[in-house]
């Protein structure tokens, strides 16, 4: 479902922005493959290694926030495609 207030990709580029700038650093060393979900318009964040829990923290605090994701550690939250698998004949 879209935000009311941002287009996806504002929302990806400010995310980006916070996490690039500001919270990197200070996660990374620790919690590599977490879930963080930042919140655009605070910078506040949640990390989990489960998502959903992470997102529902963050719902919590500001339930009309928008909320970027990523895997700590990772160029994307996932991986999409069926590299490596073997299918069957």
């Amino acid at each position: 479902m879209p935000h009311p207030r941002y287009a996806s990709e504002e929302i990806v580029q400010r995310g980006q922005a916070l996490y690039d700038r500001q919270i990197r650093a200070e996660v990374e060393p620790g919690h590599k493959g977490e879930f963080l979900v930042v919140d655009i318009e605070t910078g506040e964040y949640e990390l989990d290694v489960s998502e959903l829990a992470a997102v529902k923290r963050a719902k919590a605090k500001n339930p009309d926030a928008a909320l970027y994701i990523l895997r700590v550690g990772y160029s994307a939250a996932y991986r999409v495609g069926g590299h490596g698998l073997v299918m069957p004949a």
